[in-house]
Formats: C-alpha cells, structure tokens, sequence
C-alpha cells in the first residue's frame, strides 16, 4: 500500500465561528493535518454543486463557485441558449497535456464557461502555481461537468473532469501528486474531491491536498486586505463596497459573516459581504447600507471567477438583480466585473497552501 498524505482544514464549523463578532473578530481554525493511507469516507453532495466557486443560471448551478447549492466557485446550470460572447477559448490553456513526468500539481476548480474570466482567473491561478513551483507539471481538473460540456459543445475545447484528470496522471505514472482546489472555504465540494483522489491513493507515492482559500484566520486576514486595497480607490466615505459571494446550505457558510465581521472590527464599516443563495443575504445587506449615508453602491464578485452570477444576477438588468435593487432605492450604482483570481495577493495564497501541502513530503 502506497503512502498516501491529505492536507486538510478539520475544523469543526461551529468551532470555526463561535468568535464571529467579538473583539477578535475571526475565530480560530484549527491546523491542517495529515493523514496516512486512510480511505476517506465519501461525503453528500454539496449544496455548492447545485458556484465557486464558482453553479449558475446558465451554468452550472453555482448551487459558482462558489457552488453546489454551494460555495464556490462557481456558476449554474447551463442553459438551453448558448452564449458566445464570453471571450476567445483558444487563448485559455486548458492544461491536459501529457508528458507530465513524476511530480504534478492539479489545480481543482469547479469551472465557469465565462472564456475570458477562467483564463484571467483560473488560468491565472495555474499560471502562478507554475511559476511558483517549476518542478512540478501544473494540470486543470473542473468538478462541473455540466460546464465541461458546455464549453466543449459550444468551443469545441475538452476540459479534464476530476477523474480524467486523475486517469491522466495514472497513466503518466505520476508518483507525487498535489491537489490544490481553489475553492473558497472546506465545505462539501472540497471533501467530495478529497473521496476521489482517495480512490486513487494506491496510484501514487505521495498525494497531498493544499487548503482552500479562506481557511486560517491569517487567510482571512490577507483575503480582507487584498479586497479592500483592490476597492481602495472608492473608499471615500460616500460609497458602500458590497461583495457578493455565492453561499451555502452548508455551515461552511459562516465564512461570509466572518468576513463581515472582520472588516467591521478593522474599521472598514462601509464594506458588506453578502450571498445570492443564502445569509447574508442581499435584503440583509441593503438595509445595512440604508442604515449609512452612502450616495453611490460599487458592487464586486466575492468568488474566484466572474461568471454567471457576477454577470446576471449582480450587474444584470433584472429587476431583481443586485444592481436593479440597489438603483431601485436611489443609489449611483458601479459594477466591478473581476473574479478574485485576478488579484495577485489572492493567488498568492494559493500558492502558499500549495508550498506548505509539498512541504508535507519533503
């Protein structure tokens, strides 16, 4: 039986938030932990899958990512009419090649089928773990085949599922392999990627797991500083920054008040983190901003692509988008249409869980 090394976030969820408001304001996560040839119990399919994430209304259920009835990453279910005006698919590397010698470094994301957004995002994500990490091959696997056929149907470009992916690094005879998600939090769609790597871990030497983004308190910390230096230049006492994340049925979703609490006890009171599937919600949110004096609302997507959700129910014309709300009670409304992979000091914090899972093996 060959050695087989997860990387993982265990913290209970309702250790991970009982500080959320307080003083402190994050509570403390518990360390990542490893743990030698065990077969992980396979968990239920994630509310995130119904992203993002990254699923959405003309994805993938971003129930995107960021997913599932979900957290992350990331768009919904695909729908019936194909949209062609997302960007040119043949400038994103869909990185499925072979020849990927012995150490491989798969990037996991649930997917979007934005062409633009997953290569400035995604892409970018992978980018910088290759840069970061040149002994290792950097591959792409998406959780959302929905999305993996839509693009595919509609570009004609094939993207490597989870068990693909992994079926690739078999058959290259890979012996070190690293799994980093990029998923926002350690909820149910993290965990179902964990059971299917574990029915790979014979396949290989070694298989680690890094964290997904937002998952110590110095996580949230760097998450908090990296949006609000990217923000900054709104910050003028006029106008209330509104993220808007995905949210789950899971109690992974107490990552969103978190936040919200964090930005409150730094003294960033004009900032509010809210969720299209769940709390806090977009009525929750507006009544906090109507509590302010704010002229004008600048709205951003708090998932790693900019995608379905970002383009149509935040910026969209619907009257019951994020936007139309907000115009609607008299607001100057801007749309900031960027996923945070496109932020430098959020990838860099995916490479850095990724450098402490490779540490693990040393």
């Amino acid at each position: 039986m060959k050695k087989l090394t997860f990387i993982l976030c265990l913290a209970m969820a309702g250790t991970l938030f009982t500080a959320c408001g307080d003083d402190n304001s994050s509570s403390s996560v518990s360390e990542s932990s490893s743990v030698s040839e065990s077969s992980v119990s396979e968990t239920e399919t994630e509310a995130e899958k119904s992203e993002v994430t990254e699923a959405e209304t003309s994805e993938e259920s971003e129930t995107e990512s960021e997913t599932e009835v979900s957290e992350e990453p990331v768009e919904e279910e695909a729908d019936e009419e194909e949209n062609y005006d997302t960007g040119d698919a043949s400038l994103d590397n869909v990185r499925n090649q072979d020849e990927i010698g012995d150490n491989e470094l798969l990037v996991v994301s649930f997917g979007t089928s934005f062409n633009d957004s997953r290569r400035l995002t995604i892409g970018a994500i992978e980018d910088a773990l290759e840069k970061a990490l040149p002994d290792y091959s950097v591959r792409r696997g998406f959780t959302s085949n929905i999305i993996i056929d839509h693009v595919q149907r509609r570009d004609g470009i094939l993207i490597d599922d989870v068990k693909a992916s992994l079926d690739r690094a078999v058959a290259n005879e890979v012996k070190n392999l690293v799994v980093q998600p990029t998923h926002l939090m350690d909820g149910l769609e993290y965990n179902d990627i964990i059971d299917e790597v574990a029915q790979y871990s014979d396949a290989f030497e070694n298989v680690v797991f890094g964290e997904p983004l937002l998952t110590s308190d110095e996580d949230f910390r760097r998450v908090e500083q990296a949006i609000v230096d990217w923000t900054a230049e709104y910050d003028d006492g006029k106008t209330a920054v509104c993220f808007m994340g995905h949210g789950t049925e899971a109690e992974s979703n107490g990552v969103y008040q978190k936040m919200q609490d964090l930005l409150i006890a730094d003294g960033y009171e004009n900032y509010f983190i809210g969720t299209v599937e769940a709390e806090p919600s977009l009525d929750t949110i507006l009544e906090m901003v109507k509590a302010g004096e704010y002229e004008r609302v600048v709205l951003e997507p708090l998932m790693v692509v900019c995608g379905d959700h970002a383009n149509n129910d935040m910026a969209g014309d619907d009257e019951n988008s994020w936007k139309s709300v907000f115009e609607a009670e008299g607001y100057k409304v801007e749309c900031l249409l960027r996923g945070l992979g496109e932020n430098e000091s959020i990838r860099q914090i995916y490479i850095d869980h990724a450098k402490s899972a490779l540490d693990s093996i040393k």
